[in-house]
């Protein structure tokens, strides 16, 4: 997998007791990570903001980020993705450093992230959400997406079967972007793995702006961990009306997806989910009709 993944020499401590275990308590074997970079987005020569990532779909992470931070949301602001010079100690390109150009009439920040990102912290939660809808260009809250409950809680399985990098790694988070057609099957349009969740979700996001898909009405975000203040931000500014974790989410998480319109849902386990904002998008099957007379 490339610079995705790196192999490294490990010491394994076996300590369950068993025979082999207690004459050979240690053994020496090779373990596969996950590679975790840093990556510098510059908007023409402007340093916007470093991020840890996985290296891979970094042009689509960078679109997702100026996505996030509310500085496009239309692809034709997005005039060129490029890789800029950058060496290692052994003069090797990085490829960590991308620089994004563009459109003129684009608004760019003076000092980098923008102020209501970092307040994600939940000590100004009002101002946080207020940020968010003053940023925004769409409405979750207008989408009319209906989708069966037990449909939203298949999803983690259906994403964790297309996660090929956490299968060689165990250390990366996922995002995975669905389509639910009008007879119940599903799609998943698009999925990226990174060390950082929030990077997962603005490579999808990236993706689907560069794909010209912006907003991301009628379909679903899944992601493999807690569902963030921060995340619930990146649906929102996307356009994307149900957002699914697998563990919980935050409080502010959960007034931001009020406050926006969207379907947020957590503890999403396959059998049972808990959803904590616009239950109205949320069905039940039809219940099972008994015959009009028992035989006998």
């Amino acid at each position: 997998m490339g610079r995705v993944t790196q192999r490294r020499k490990v010491h394994k401590y076996v300590l369950d007791g068993s025979p082999n275990a207690l004459e050979f308590p240690v053994r020496h074997r090779e373990d596969v990570l996950a590679v975790e970079e840093p990556l510098e987005i510059r908007i023409g020569t402007l340093s916007f903001s470093v991020t840890m990532r996985t290296p891979g779909d970094d042009f689509d992470l960078v679109a997702g980020f100026l996505v996030s931070e509310g500085v496009i949301w239309e692809p034709e602001q997005l005039v060129s993705l490029r890789f800029c010079a950058g060496e290692d100690e052994n003069g090797v390109q990085t490829f960590n450093v991308v620089e994004a150009q563009l459109r003129p009439d684009v608004q760019i920040p003076e000092t980098g992230r923008n102020v209501y990102t970092s307040s994600s912290c939940g000590i100004c939660g009002t101002d946080s959400i207020e940020a968010v809808h003053k940023s925004s260009h769409y409405s979750p809250a207008a989408d009319t997406l209906t989708l069966p409950a037990e449909t939203l809680a298949s999803l983690p399985g259906r994403l964790r079967e297309a996660q090929a990098v956490f299968d060689v790694t165990g250390g990366v988070h996922a995002a995975g972007l669905f389509s639910i057609k009008d007879d119940g099957d599903v799609e998943l349009l698009c999925l990226r793995e990174d060390v950082g969740r929030h990077n997962a979700v603005d490579k999808v996001v990236g993706w689907a702006l560069r794909e010209r898909l912006l907003p991301l009405s009628g379909l679903v975000l899944q992601v493999s961990g807690r569902a963030s203040f921060e995340l619930v931000q990146k649906a929102a500014l996307a356009g994307i009306p149900v957002l699914a974790a697998v563990s919980a989410p935050s409080s502010l998480a959960v007034e931001l997806a009020e406050a926006s319109g969207i379907t947020l849902a957590g503890f999403s386990r396959g059998t049972s989910l808990n959803v904590y904002a616009g239950h109205q998008r949320i069905t039940l099957p039809a219940p099972a009709q008994l015959p009009a007379e028992l035989p006998g």
